[in-house]
């Protein structure tokens, strides 16, 4: 009787350690997946097995990440040449010389990197190559499009795949945020992001940001044959106001989140209306608008969102450097402009100068404010008097304390010349050496124009290598530098009646743009109010009141 009890308690023990090794093989295992996912590894959908393999990756990652075995966030070392995770290791280097190599002339970022947001990407690559152009997938989409209405019925009511086309508007500040947001709706809703180039003005421009397809969608294969404005009748607005059902049976549906946007449109932040969007294969849009903080409202998004940015003031950050990879032609004019401005810097300063007609100021006043701004700041150092420099000595004879490399970005040359002017003619209290520059001075915006777009490029990007940071009020140009930056920029505040205000600048209080069109609607009440009040994350901006953004606290 004793023998079996010790035979039975030997038993037991064995199971427990044979539970407690495949328990621990289990961890190890789902510890190697996250790692091999996290640091690169790759996988090959086949052709036959395809969506098997994209949903069990899908699958695999959140049960990973749903049990909580995440690391803790990392932030990008930029001597990794794939920002901990944030770049896919798919692509070759020659292809696009700026995908791995911007990382070495920007200062190492201060934003954690959420692995879940990395997680996302790599499921989100899967998705882009089983669902993209060029695929059997795609194909069969567009077939469906163009059938006749009656033959688009049954099972297209649940696509397998479904897309979100976005369609040009205002001038690439305006295009490179607003094709952010679209990219994070596409994420949270499982759509693929396809961008319309007919119009011929994102021609080498960009690099395609996902391995082994292209985000550009084919010549023809837009749904819409019109001009998108806020009266098109297959708008969602219009679709609401007529009483019907979006996404029923219509094989698309165009989203008008321009600045005019009405009331109808503006439902497309509200949760019972994504939830008929679902069911809609094709979903076309127009922005002028940083609309990302609308999608940081909606309770259905707010857990995954929670997720991939626990630093809510990071989105731009992560996702514009995860995008918007100049292609070889603008990257080898970045490449030029660093080696003869910022090379040899000690210090690098950027300051982007814009002026809109519905808010003037004379370029003597406009200049007073920079300069206001910039030594009060001790961003740029006060000068010595010509009577004081020439008794001292200035530092005409003695080695420069500091040497500070100047940007100026401005569609006129006038700020950068006073500037150059003044530190050519004085010296500086500490000795500092002062160079200022400027690429280009194209005089006016020709929006859509290629070779300006290209230019205009370069320039945030040059802007994103600097240490300090300094823009305008209200420019998208400023908020795409910043964002890729990862600085908070010191903003030159709107004027006064053509006067500059007495706070000529302010340090924004975060590195996110400005949603300048907040829908202020409560979907819940069916009632206006206030965006910039409705959660602790959204607040108005310094720079456009009128707008909102979002903020770590």
């Amino acid at each position: 009787m004793a023998a079996r009890s010790q035979l039975a308690g030997r038993s037991r023990s064995s199971a427990v350690r044979a539970t407690t090794v495949l328990l621990t093989s289990a961890i190890v295992a789902a510890v190697l997946l996250m790692a091999a996912v996290l640091f690169g590894a790759r996988w090959t959908p086949s052709s036959d097995a395809g969506t098997w393999v994209s949903a069990g990756v899908r699958v695999v990652m959140n049960a990973v990440s749903d049990q909580g075995a995440v690391p803790l966030a990392t932030v990008p070392d930029p001597s990794d040449r794939l920002l901990g995770g944030l770049l896919s290791p798919d692509f070759d280097d020659r292809s696009c010389f700026s995908r791995y190599r911007a990382a070495r002339y920007r200062r190492a970022s201060l934003h954690a990197l959420s692995p879940h947001l990395v997680f996302a990407l790599r499921r989100y690559e899967s998705l882009h190559r089983l669902c993209g152009p060029g695929t059997h997938a795609y194909a069969r989409a567009v077939e469906r499009l163009r059938a006749p209405p009656k033959a688009s019925s049954g099972d297209d009511v649940a696509p397998s795949c479904s897309y979100l086309v976005w369609t040009p508007n205002a001038g690439l500040g305006n295009r490179i945020l607003s094709i952010t947001a679209g990219f994070l709706y596409a994420l949270l809703t499982d759509r693929v992001l396809l961008l319309d180039g007919s119009r011929g003005d994102l021609d080498d421009l960009f690099c395609e940001p996902f391995p082994g397809s292209t985000w550009i969608l084919p010549r023809g294969d837009l749904p819409a044959r019109v001009k998108l404005t806020i009266d098109t009748p297959e708008s969602l607005g219009n679709t609401l106001g007529r009483g019907e059902a979006p996404g029923g049976g219509a094989p698309w549906l165009y989203v008008h989140l321009v600045h005019n946007y009405n009331a109808q449109d503006k439902l497309f932040f509200c949760d019972d209306v994504q939830a008929q969007l679902r069911r809609v294969p094709w979903l076309v849009f127009q922005a002028d608008n940083y609309f990302v903080p609308g999608l940081f409202v909606m309770p259905r998004f707010e857990r995954e969102l929670a997720r991939m940015f626990p630093r809510r003031d990071a989105v731009f950050h992560h996702l514009g450097r995860y995008l918007f990879h100049p292609s070889n032609t603008v990257w080898d004019m970045v490449a030029r402009y660093h080696g003869a401005y910022f090379a040899k810097a000690d210090e690098r300063v950027g300051i982007q100068v814009r002026t809109f007609k519905w808010a003037p100021i004379s370029t003597d006043e406009f200049y007073a404010q920079i300069l206001k701004c910039t030594q009060r700041e001790n961003i740029l150092p006060a000068v010595v008097a010509p009577a004081a420099n020439a008794s001292t000595g200035g530092s005409g004879g003695q080695a420069a304390a500091k040497r500070k490399a100047v940007v100026v970005v401005s569609l006129h040359g006038e700020y950068s010349e006073m500037l150059r002017n003044l530190y050519h003619e004085h010296g500086t209290a500490a000795g500092e050496a002062v160079s200022v520059f400027q690429p280009t001075h194209l005089g006016e915006q020709h929006i859509g124009d290629k070779q300006q777009n290209q230019k205009a490029l370069a320039e945030m990007v040059l802007l994103s290598f600097s240490d300090v940071v300094v823009t305008s009020g209200v420019s998208t140009f400023g908020y795409v530098s910043q964002g890729l930056a990862g600085l908070r920029p010191w903003v030159l505040m709107r004027p006064n009646h053509g006067k500059a205000p007495n706070t000529p600048c302010r340090l924004a209080p975060t590195i996110e743009p400005c949603f300048h069109r907040p829908p202020n609607y409560d979907c819940r009440a069916k009632a206006r109010c206030d965006t910039g009040r409705m959660v602790q994350h959204i607040r108005h901006c310094e720079d456009f009141p009128e707008g909102v953004q979002l903020l770590e606290s």
